[in-house]
């Protein structure tokens, strides 16, 4: 693989980066490589805007922070073992039923977060810089939310085999 990486690629492709995800595969248009930045990002932002906030005064904003920090750690290593193709050395884990099951968790508790962030947020705050951070902090672990549980059904749909069945799967055309 890395005697790959100065070639020019398959199909003239010569990202580094395409190479070192999969051979065949191309980073742009791959889902996994997308959504999983999404996670990161979005978390990032959630951790970033609590952590800017006077959180320590507050229990429910530590809960938060405990699960957007953790779900970032994470999904980070996830993505890093995506990325350098560590799934294929470790062939005997079933890696879309860990992905399914990690994302399902993953949504279950930031719905748990964005409830708690939502509901903790004060207008009447007596700094107005804490609420608006805090309102922001539950309008993107409301998105975080949605893109892990987005991440859940297309993990499930890839468990499952993509959709297909055994009908369509033997279908030959006898002509």
């Amino acid at each position: 693989m890395w005697a790959r990486l100065g070639a020019a690629g398959r199909g003239g492709n010569s990202s580094a980066l395409a190479l070192l995800i999969s051979p065949g595969a191309d980073p742009a248009t791959d889902s996994r490589t997308g959504v999983s930045v999404d996670h990161s990002v979005l978390g990032l932002l959630v951790w970033a805007l609590i952590a800017d906030t006077t959180y320590h005064l507050h229990a429910a904003y530590s809960w938060v922070m405990f699960v957007s920090i953790f779900l970032w750690i994470v999904t980070v290593l996830f993505f890093m073992t995506y990325l350098l193709q560590l799934q294929l050395k470790f062939y005997v884990i079933p890696w879309p039923l860990v992905l399914m099951i990690f994302n399902a968790a993953a949504t279950i508790l930031y719905v748990t977060a964005f409830v708690t962030c939502a509901a903790a947020v004060q207008p009447t705050s007596w700094r107005q810089w804490d609420y608006n951070r805090r309102a922001a902090a539950s309008f993107f672990a409301c998105l975080t939310m949605i893109t892990y549980g987005a991440s859940t059904f297309f993990s499930f749909r890839a468990w499952k085999g993509l959709g297909s069945n055994a009908a369509t799967s033997q279908v030959t055309d006898h002509m």
